[in-house]
């Protein structure tokens, strides 16, 4: 078997396609998934005891919210995820060391297919949001290591091992 015969997003003809999960049963799944950005110690002290208030509103809440909304969205930004109307969908921002923050991103759903496209999109649009609302401080704000951390519910579960 090819490596592109494994591929579930594309048809007989190699072409993409949606893949139909039409026969599933639905199942409770969940998906969770990180992204870590580092601020650097100067903007991350003003963090440090609270969320930093900016023009464009306070940079936490309104990251945990624009990471919910592109959770949200997944289906309108990559081209063949299913619109999923999720159960919920949790996001959590914690400071990591002298220079860092962790946003976390769970996202659950009772349906045909799994939502780890949602929470990577949720955490990834939390980075960004970030980076965004910081970046007239700093241009070298890094956004690393989006990954999976956990999925049930579907085929096969998956557990990141830290």
């Amino acid at each position: 078997m090819s490596d592109s015969s494994k591929l579930t997003h594309l048809n007989a003809a190699g072409q993409p396609a949606m893949v139909d999960v039409g026969a599933k049963t639905a199942t409770r799944r969940v998906a969770r998934a990180r992204s870590r950005v580092v601020l650097g110690p100067e903007i991350l002290a003003l963090v440090q005891d609270g969320d930093l208030p900016t023009r464009k509103g306070p940079v936490f809440q309104t990251a945990i919210l624009a990471g919910i909304m592109g959770a949200k969205r997944t289906s309108e930004l990559i081209p063949l995820c299913h619109p999923l109307g999720l159960d919920d969908c949790q996001v959590r921002i914690e400071v990591e060391g002298p220079d860092a923050v962790l946003i976390e991103c769970t996202a659950s759903v009772t349906g045909k297919t799994g939502v780890e496209m949602e929470a990577l999109t949720g955490a990834s649009v939390a980075a960004l949001t970030i980076y965004d609302m910081c970046k007239a401080l700093s241009h070298n704000i890094v956004i690393q290591e989006t990954r999976l951390l956990s999925k049930t519910g579907g085929k096969q579960d998956f557990h990141h091992a830290d």
